[in-house]
């Protein structure tokens, strides 16, 4: 009886069944992209409702958009950038980095990986529902009560804002016991905590703080439900329940993310740094402390965005002495980044530019932050337009152009290929300086007393040329992320092809090939060093071995 042997073909599967693969995938590097992918479109959102904003404050008395719809702009802009951009792109990037720095196969729970990013997406597209029903939130990102409740927020876009935060927290939750599990649990033999990468410690103290914060979010938009359509009234003060209440329990959440969507950030510039500055990480071991420290202390600085509420004078001197002192290992952290740089071998590639444009960033932001801590400064700025550049400049700019620096950085290892350095310059330059036009003029008009949410505003006030330099800035910051979206489309077929480790870096991630195969390591790497490659490459070099 005659053998048929089968015949192979070099068919390429189709388009449906590469989609298939990316939907149904449990793999961790997968899923990173799809977090980051889906940050992306949420941020072309997000931008689009910002330029919509500033163009209506181009003028006094403008009227490109009514006041509702402009509360419905700002309320549904903040809750996407912190939500539904900044959370899900650096959980999507530790998806990717965090499994390969620590030499491990996948993440802990793959299936609950999956899980938590469908959560998340679904639960942006519940809160985008609400425009569906006849009009989007309107009551800021912040939700403060009674703003929320039934005789102010007619129809059911509360309803869709608060479900749609409530699914997309329980992902994020997932993600932050997923990384505990897998940090914990998986590393590679011989890398005991003090020999893990930076940027996969900062993911261990981010994931802590999501499992302690996420919870009471939770827990206050499951009450904002139960206001809204059972009668419970825990936040309406006309029935006895509190507004106060509903503002601790917002910023018990609220301060600390702060620092979820920053630590990993700091993670990530502790990588950039040492690769572009040919030097190890200065002062490592403080760098871990500082990182704890933050962690605790951001734990019990929340009211200090309460000042203005009427708090005790005792709560008032607490809250500004914690948040002058959370201040003291942030300052750690950006002294021993200069003092890598010190003495270094510069490269300026393209994520050490967005490394070097991060400093800037959260030092101007920073210094800002410490005046507000002050809480006489506070009750005249609080709400007003320097509270706004302040946020935007610490947080947003400190994690975007971290986040840049990020991506840049492990795009090669993610694609195989090389980003376009020129367009990458190209994008720094037009993005540092869009975001300096942009926020800083803000600080000028928030202390000429322009409210933030204020949707227009009369000639007489002199806030007119600080709101059209604004304006002005953000138009800047356009091209700078079309030539992002350019630059990672294009270089996925044009690139430069990028070898498994053109940066000469130190880490696991890099001792695979690039893209690497779904099962990250041939072999489980041994570990000796916080640089393993390093020690691969020179053993014999003194200057290089440590413990």
């Amino acid at each position: 009886m005659a053998t048929v042997v089968p015949k192979i073909t070099d068919k390429r599967p189709s388009w449906m069944e590469v989609l298939h693969g990316w939907v149904t995938t449990v793999d961790h590097k997968k899923i990173g992209i799809m977090y980051v992918l889906m940050a992306v479109v949420f941020l072309i959102i997000a931008g689009a409702e910002a330029i919509l904003m500033r163009m209506q404050l181009l003028q006094p008395n403008s009227s490109i958009v009514k006041a509702d719809t402009f509360n419905q702009l700002f309320t549904m802009h903040g809750t996407t950038m912190v939500f539904f951009v900044g959370m899900p792109i650096l959980i999507g990037v530790a998806n990717f980095a965090v499994p390969l720095q620590i030499g491990a196969r996948d993440m802990a729970f793959p299936r609950l990986n999956a899980l938590g990013f469908w959560l998340t997406l679904f639960g942006g597209l519940l809160v985008y529902f609400s425009f569906a029903t006849g009009g989007g939130p309107n009551f800021g990102w912040f939700a403060y009560s009674p703003l929320t409740e039934k005789t102010f927020a007619r129809g059911p876009a509360a309803d869709f804002w608060a479900l749609g935060l409530i699914v997309s927290g329980i992902g994020t939750l997932t993600a932050g016991i997923n990384f505990i599990a897998t940090i914990l649990a998986m590393r590679a033999p011989g890398m005991t905590m003090r020999k893990m990468p930076f940027f996969t410690w900062t993911i261990l103290w981010t994931a802590v703080q999501i499992v302690l914060v996420m919870p009471p979010l939770t827990v206050s938009l499951t009450m904002v439900v139960l206001d809204r359509q059972l009668g419970a009234h825990f936040f309406d003060p006309q029935t006895g329940g509190s507004a106060y209440l509903w503002q601790h329990m917002f910023w018990f959440f609220g301060h600390p993310e702060v620092y979820i969507l920053i630590l990993p950030v700091f993670g990530m510039i502790s990588e950039v740094i040492p690769v572009f500055s040919r030097k190890v990480l200065f002062g490592y071991e403080f760098m871990a402390a500082a990182t704890m420290a933050i962690v605790f202390i951001s734990l019990g600085v929340w009211a200090h965005h309460m000042f203005a509420v009427g708090m005790s004078r005792t709560l008032d001197i607490y809250f500004a002495a914690a948040t002058l002192l959370v201040s003291i290992p942030t300052g750690i952290k950006m002294f021993n980044w200069l003092a890598t740089m010190y003495g270094g071998r510069l490269w300026f590639a393209s994520p050490m530019l967005f490394a070097t444009g991060f400093l800037s960033m959260f030092l101007i932001g920073g210094l800002t932050g410490i005046l507000l801590s002050a809480a006489p400064l506070d009750f005249q700025l609080s709400d007003t337009y320097f509270v706004v550049g302040h946020f935007h400049w610490v947080l947003i700019g400190g994690t975007v152009f971290g986040v840049f620096a990020g991506i840049h950085y492990w795009y090669p290892k993610a694609t195989g290929r090389m980003l376009n350095e020129r367009l990458a310059k190209w994008q720094f330059w037009l993005l540092l300086i869009g975001f300096m036009v942009t926020f800083g003029p803000m600080h000028v008009s928030g202390m000429l007393g322009m409210p933030r949410r204020i949707y227009t505003y009369e000639n007489d006030r002199g806030w007119a040329i600080w709101n059209q330099l604004s304006t002005i800035g953000s138009l800047i910051q356009i091209p700078s992320y079309a030539i992002f979206a350019y630059n990672i489309v294009v270089s996925l077929w044009k690139g430069k092809p990028a070898g498994d480790n053109p940066w000469q870096a130190w880490t696991l991630e890099w001792a695979t090939t690039s893209p690497p195969p779904s099962y990250n390591f041939e072999t489980i790497p041994t570990v000796h060093s916080r640089r393993p490659l390093w020690d691969l490459r020179h053993p014999d070099d003194p200057d290089w071995k440590y413990e």
